[in-house]
């Protein structure tokens, strides 16, 4: 046994010093301890054979802007230095920016405040009885008529009773109440006065924006357009499995149920950019199945509005890139306006005047969606958009017409 110990000794001491001379940049060898076990110790002026370089690989066609492990480590919703939400702000519930989220915050602030309560209380009533009890056994080990050194033992107390069953029932009734208050303002049936209905649709994983109106409906994807200071009504709707329409800072979650219609609403109270998330999960991406909703002043959202109305921009100079979008499968999965109408994918009309691709995952640029387009499995793992396996000057063509889709 002592055996053991002396060398389990020596491994841990040879692992500190292993993990110090890292720590340092030194390098390190193999050495056998007396337990028998490889362990790595420090380089002491030791010839090591050369060894012969590696031929590097050569370098791929393109790249996309910083590694996808790169861009998953910073790809925080709540952190605003995030590359595809940069400028966007926290996403918390406690900085609400319209009417359901500052319901919401409201009660949360009721229900921590009664919690604290609590807590302080029943804290406090415990450490009364500790030091209580601790005191009476003292007095009782110190006192000679007294042999038992047990406080004096209290059964029952009608007092006590009532008010733990009275003050309990007080504040469940306030909090049912409250609830009940809140959700009557939040979880409305039929559209606030003066609102403006968008559907949106989830598909794993991707968001579809549907705008209906007399002049034409406008259809667009994981990026939502809405007026300041206009009521949302929101058509919620799933193309295939559970999703869940969760952006903090304006509504509260509300699940999208296939061959189920929920609704719910806010209004944007400033102009900015509000994050979200699928807040139910749904497969492989449902991480990266972001939301961003984009508050505009309300003539910058007619104008928005308007161009997004029009059809597909017709560029002679990519031409060749439109012939290869209109020869591949690609024109079975997305709609181009006046080239394609396809079921599947999002609608790429105006691509290039969105800020992101692949649901508010990646930035776009022409690197990144040139990447996109060749492998978004590569980007995207389990995506169901396939690799076309398109030929690097097939790849450019193609990207440089769906860059013109303004």
């Amino acid at each position: 046994m002592l055996g053991v110990r002396f060398a389990i000794a020596i491994v841990l001491i040879a692992s500190l010093c292993v993990a110090s001379r890292l720590a340092a940049g030194a390098p390190v060898q193999p050495m056998v301890s007396a337990a028998g076990a490889s362990v790595g110790l420090p380089l002491q002026d030791v010839a090591s054979p050369p060894v012969p370089p590696i031929p590097s690989a050569a370098p791929p066609p393109y790249t996309i802007k910083g590694s996808v492990a790169e861009m998953d480590a910073r790809l925080v919703v709540c952190d605003p230095n995030a590359p595809p939400v940069s400028g966007a702000g926290v996403t918390g519930i406690f900085a609400p920016e319209s009417p359901p989220s500052r319901e919401i915050r409201d009660l949360s602030y009721l229900v921590f405040a009664i919690c604290i309560v609590i807590f302080v209380v029943v804290q406090g009533f415990l450490v009364v009885a500790i030091v209580r009890g601790i005191r009476a056994r003292r007095l009782a080990n110190r006192s000679e008529n007294d042999s038992s050194p047990e406080p004096v033992q209290i059964y029952g107390s009608i007092p006590i009773e009532i008010a733990w069953t009275v003050i309990p029932s007080i504040i469940v009734f306030v909090l049912t109440m409250v609830t009940i208050r809140t959700l009557r303002d939040i979880d409305i049936t039929t559209p606030p006065e003066n609102s403006m209905e968008v559907v949106a649709i989830g598909h794993q994983w991707w968001w579809e924006f549907r705008y209906p109106g007399p002049d034409g409906e406008v259809v667009t994807a994981n990026e939502m357009h809405v007026p300041v200071g206009r009521p949302i009504w929101l058509r919620l709707e799933s193309a295939d499995v559970i999703h869940s329409f969760w952006v903090p800072r304006l509504a509260g979650k509300m699940d999208l149920i296939p061959g189920h219609t929920n609704y719910t609403w806010f209004s944007a109270d400033r102009k900015g950019i509000f994050l979200g998330q699928c807040a139910e999960y749904c497969g492989t991406q449902h991480a990266h199945m972001l939301i961003r909703v984009y508050a505009d002043e309300p003539a910058d959202f007619e104008t928005w509005l308007d161009e997004q109305r029009k059809p597909a921009v017709v560029d002679a100079s990519v031409d060749a890139g439109r012939r290869v979008f209109a020869e591949y499968a690609c024109l079975n999965c997305h709609t181009i306006d006046g080239l394609s109408d396809g079921m599947f994918g999002p609608n790429l009309t105006h691509l290039a005047s969105r800020n992101t691709i692949g649901s508010g995952f990646i930035p776009l640029d022409r690197d990144n969606l040139r990447a996109w387009i060749d492998d978004p499995n590569q980007l995207k793992p389990g995506c169901n958009m396939p690799s076309l396996k398109l030929d690097p000057p097939e790849l450019d063509a193609v990207t440089d017409y769906l860059m013109t889709l303004h």
